[in-house]
């Protein structure tokens, strides 16, 4: 028996949907509603600092930054006067701090995590035991207590006095103060070594890119390590002779009463660099355990089937294949060692926000240091940010 259709169209089963049950419509009002609840409290934030700020006859006045900063920066920039520098000038020295602890600290945990995170993995129970409990040492403890705990432990393992300091090949003098090592300074004629290294550089990345469009026209190995080396060297070895001598040395001297000549990393800088790059590697390390985990096994078997040695396994087949899902979480590792340097401070390390918070018990002027001190950490962090968002934009599955 077949079923009778109605011979009449229903126009109600095609009603359109109202307003108040329209979960577009529902959306774009919520979103609105918050809008406008976010502004009226940020209004009233402000607002009630002014008006408190009023009452305690203190203005926000950004002018300080030109006041004379009357503390002595003994970290990075060694021109700076105390009296005669402005405090704008001491924020840049601090800054300058700041990046050379996240420059250096990204490098060194990124390198030290993958190397421990491979070893997480490893079919060796030594090098697997030691570093599980890395990991779970470094992770489980507060980054400030580790940062007590390093800072303390080399002052008190390294000598007191400026004689009795360990003196390493360079010459290298090591104390409880600082690690003094040889200054390298370009002369007037730098200018050509990096002239030609840049010139080898675009040289080898053009010979890089012609081998890979070799090999996929002709399926020929590209070898581009033995095109790229060669071009980049020969343009450094052509630079140097034409510069004759690119560079000067100034060591390291000991002075009465103190090292003159040479450059420094003080106890404070190498404590808060080093436990950063111990903190974050812990953590990356168990990222790129878990990137490594994520890659099929078949792709493995594939691999080892096919002669792969268990390197060429884990540099041709796994890392790419892992790095796309290592990347993301990556980048929020990086954020957080950039916002975790400000924890200098508790030992003396005179970066960007230790140098906000003596102007600020200076002036007198806490909301207009603290916003120019979010303003550069911000900053940072944007900068972190696109850098990682390109380089996942590059990393990502491209599709026919």
């Amino acid at each position: 028996m077949t079923e009778q259709r109605p011979s009449t169209f229903d126009r109600s089963l095609h009603a359109p949907v109202p307003l108040w049950r329209d979960i577009r419509a529902i959306q774009v009002v919520a979103q609105i509603l918050f809008l406008i609840a976010v502004i009226v409290a940020g209004f009233w934030l402000i607002n009630n600092l002014i008006n408190n700020l009023e009452a305690s006859k203190i203005a926000i006045d950004f002018g300080v930054l030109e006041r004379p900063f009357g503390t002595k920066i003994s970290e990075g920039q060694l021109d700076f006067n105390p009296g005669e520098s402005s405090n704008w000038k001491a924020l840049q020295a601090g800054v300058q701090n700041t990046l050379r602890v996240v420059v250096v600290g990204l490098a060194g945990a990124t390198i030290l995590g993958v190397l421990i995170g491979i070893g997480r993995l490893s079919t060796n129970f030594l090098v697997r035991s030691v570093a599980v409990t890395y990991i779970e040492i470094f992770r489980n403890t507060p980054l400030l207590v580790q940062l007590y705990f390093i800072y303390r432990g080399l002052r008190l393992t390294l000598p007191e006095t400026l004689a009795d300091s360990y003196r390493l090949p360079g010459p290298i003098f090591i104390n409880r103060r600082a690690i003094n090592f040889p200054l390298i300074q370009g002369t007037d004629s730098a200018w050509l070594l990096y002239a030609g290294l840049a010139a080898g550089l675009a040289a080898g990345i053009a010979l890089w890119i012609w081998r890979l469009r070799v090999q996929d026209r002709t399926g020929q190995p590209a070898h581009t390590l033995r095109w790229f080396a060669p071009a980049v060297l020969t343009g450094a070895a052509v630079g140097w002779l034409l510069s004759g001598n690119p560079f000067t040395v100034d060591y390291p001297r000991l002075e009465t009463f103190n090292f003159t000549g040479g450059d420094r990393l003080s106890a404070e800088y190498t404590a808060l660099t080093l436990g950063l790059i111990l903190y974050t590697a812990a953590f990356i390390a168990d990222i790129v355990r878990a990137g490594i985990q994520a890659v099929p096994y078949g792709q493995i078997e594939a691999a080892r089937a096919q002669g792969f040695s268990g390197g060429q396994t884990l540099r041709l087949i796994v890392l790419p294949q892992a790095l796309r899902l290592i990347i993301p979480p990556l980048g929020n590792q990086y954020l957080n060692l950039a916002k975790n340097s400000s924890l200098g401070i508790a030992i003396g390390f005179f970066d960007v926000y230790n140098v906000a918070n003596v102007i600020s018990n200076q002036t007198g002027q806490s909301v207009a240091l603290f916003a120019v001190m979010m303003l550069i950490y911000l900053a940072i962090s944007l900068a972190i940010s696109a850098i990682m968002n390109a380089v996942n934009y590059s990393m990502r599955l491209r599709s026919r």
